[in-house]
């Protein structure tokens, strides 16, 4: 059974790498091998459902890397190969034989390995390690057209948002090791000894909300936006924006073990949704607009999760996973054929290209949250959850999705209405277009609507009993009768008041407009208040260390080459001229002491007698 697991992760791994290395070489063949790879991960993806394997590897002493598949984790592992072979399928047609090919298909490849590691992770070292690989594949899709500026400042922008909150699960490990949980085993956390437990909780905690772009790491989500369209429907459906939640849903007897964990994420969560749905409301780019809906989405994952409604976050999950990465792969098929993505000059798009507005709309009303389709089933699930904890709660939830079906109808509007006079004028803004959807993107966009669109079945009775017990949160709440009649009500009443008022998008005052469709400023905040003191501080240190340490050293250096002239100095001029001196000495009391050897007996006799006169004459004055 491991080996399964095993095959799960090295097909995407090992595949997406020999990709990633082939580069240019064998363009044509590339796509065909990426969509076959995925479409076998899937299949692998659902035997390792089945049969739910583990394994696990000697990593340090008493800590081991392991993998599992559990109920949880079966429906990630299948979603996120599902979703990747649907993204790729589309991507054949998308990614043009111009493009490095090798180097996009290989890293989507490597990007999806890395979450299906991150959801079978039973220990947090590997859990670590697939979190930096998911991060730096990010990064290089992101800029994947790294030539032009933007794409790059993006790329940067959003992975250091993402890294800088990731450094809560390095937090969280040395705390883990600290608090007793030597083994760094996931399901063990919620043991560890206090403080420990507090301080493992809020790295997680940070971490996640990092990566799922909540509140107030949000706007990378924005920044994002510079890559493919593949990599947005991937990156924003089933990988790295849903790990954060699904790593908060996986922890919820952590969250739970303390007091203001679950609270706080839960808060978190709900006023994401709809403050960052304000934001979507506000947008005229199609794909910020989606954006900023992802976010708003996950936001209502991260309530369930604060509310420990783990099957109402794992429904939510699934049904906007598929929703998401239609509705991202459309705005790219329009994008292809239109070169732009502005809401103003995609009026009438889907009356254009009918099959992509069929599917965009369905989308669209799926996210809007109408019933009976399914999102609004699994928002239900996840209201009931926070009604348990609380009334503030749900209210402040329930106005979310009111807000997502504003946004939803408003992008719906534009590409729905009748085709302006003369539509070529906003045309071929951001790139040309090619005025046709290429066919090998229509079947996954088909694909991925249907199941948005039926996916809603999970929360009937009976699936949603078989969904609790498969991700072992059978005590779940369902939603009352009256909870459903609500939101659909709130949910059709906000999209009959949006499609009333589209022209006019939104009627709060500009300054507001401008706040939320600049996403808060929250980016020229965090520049302000974190990146610029930061870089301040650091050329202040950098000052410091050229001035005062660099200083210092050279000031040393220089009294210590001083000393070492003066004592050069003295060698030379003081010992070296006392030795010179004592040597010249001895050499003259040589010569001296040579001129009495003569050789001749009668000068030997008279230096005697001269000495013995001498010696008579000291003997006879010291007496």
């Amino acid at each position: 059974m491991s080996a399964v697991l095993w095959l799960l992760i090295a097909l995407p791994l090992g595949g997406g790498a020999v990709l990633t290395l082939m580069g240019r070489s064998s363009s044509r063949l590339v796509p065909a091998i990426g969509v076959t790879l995925a479409a076998a991960t899937l299949g692998v993806a659902v035997a390792a459902a089945v049969t739910r394997p583990a394994a696990s590897a000697s990593l340090f002493a008493g800590m081991d890397a392991g993998l599992a598949v559990d109920g949880l984790s079966a429906v990630m592992v299948v979603t996120v190969a599902a979703v990747t072979t649907a993204v790729l399928a589309f991507a054949a047609g998308e990614i043009n034989a111009d493009d490095n090919r090798g180097r996009f298909f290989g890293l989507m490849l490597v990007f999806a390995g890395a979450m299906l590691v991150t959801v079978t992770a039973t220990t947090l070292p590997l859990l670590l390690m697939a979190w930096e690989v998911m991060g730096a594949t990010s990064w290089a899709l992101i800029g994947y057209w790294w030539r032009r500026p933007e794409s790059t400042v993006a790329a940067d922008a959003a992975f250091l948002t993402t890294r800088a909150a990731d450094l809560g699960l390095y937090l969280a490990a040395g705390a883990a090791v600290a608090g007793g949980i030597g083994s760094l085993e996931l399901d063990a956390l919620s043991r560890a000894d206090s403080p420990w437990l507090h301080v493992i909780t809020a790295g997680i905690v940070v971490a996640a909300l990092g990566k799922s772009a909540q509140l107030p790491f949000s706007f990378w989500l924005s920044r994002a936006m510079q890559g493919p369209s593949p990599v947005s429907a991937l990156l924003h459906s089933a990988t790295m924006v849903a790990a954060g939640a699904y790593l908060l849903l996986r922890l919820v007897p952590l969250l739970d073990a303390t007091t203001w964990a679950g609270p706080l994420v839960a808060w978190t969560g709900a006023v994401t949704a709809l403050a960052v749905g304000l934001v979507a409301v506000a947008q005229t780019d199609l794909k910020q607009l989606l954006a900023a809906s992802t976010a708003a989405q996950i936001g209502f994952m991260v309530l369930a999760a604060g509310s420990r409604g783990v099957a109402a976050g794992t429904t939510q999950l699934l049904a906007h996973a598929a929703t998401k990465a239609g509705l991202f792969l459309a705005a790219g098929a329009w994008l292809t054929a239109l070169g732009t993505k502005q809401l103003p000059a995609l009026s009438g798009a889907a009356r254009s290209y009918r099959l992509v507005g069929v599917t965009f709309t369905v989308g669209a009303l799926t996210l809007a949250g109408l019933p009976p389709l399914s999102l609004w089933a699994a928002k239900d699930e996840v209201l009931a959850a926070a009604r348990t904890e609380g009334t503030a709660l749900y209210v402040v939830g329930l106005a979310a999705a009111a807000v997502a079906a504003v946004y939803s109808i408003k992008a719906l509007w534009y590409v729905t209405r009748p085709l302006p006079e003369s539509p070529q004028a906003g045309y071929d803004t951001e790139q040309r277009g090619i005025r046709r959807v290429p066919r090998l993107a229509l079947a996954p966009l088909c694909t991925l609507t249907l199941a948005a669109a039926v996916l809603g079945v999970l929360a009937l009775p009976g699936p949603a009993s078989w969904l609790k017990r498969l991700v072992g949160a059978p005590g779940e709440p369902s939603p009352e009768p009256w909870e459903l009649g609500l939101s659909a009500g709130v949910a059709i009443a906000a999209a009959a008041l949006a499609w009333r008022r589209a022209s006019h998008p939104v009627s709060a005052p500009v300054a507001a407009v401008r706040w939320a469709e600049g996403w808060f400023y929250l980016e020229q905040i965090t520049r302000a208040v974190v990146v610029r003191p930061v870089q301040g501080l650091a050329r202040t240190l950098a000052d410091f260390d050229d001035r005062v340490v660099d200083g210092a050293v050279r000031q040393t250096a220089r009294g210590g080459l001083a000393t070492a002239r003066f004592a050069r100095r003295l060698d030379d001029g003081g010992i070296d001229a006392a030795v010179r001196a004592v040597a010249t000495s001895a050499r003259n009391l040589g010569r001296w002491a040579r001129r009495p050897q003569t050789g001749l007996l009668h000068q030997y006799y008279a230096q005697a007698a001269v000495g013995i006169a001498v010696l008579v004459v000291i003997i006879l004055l010291v007496r």
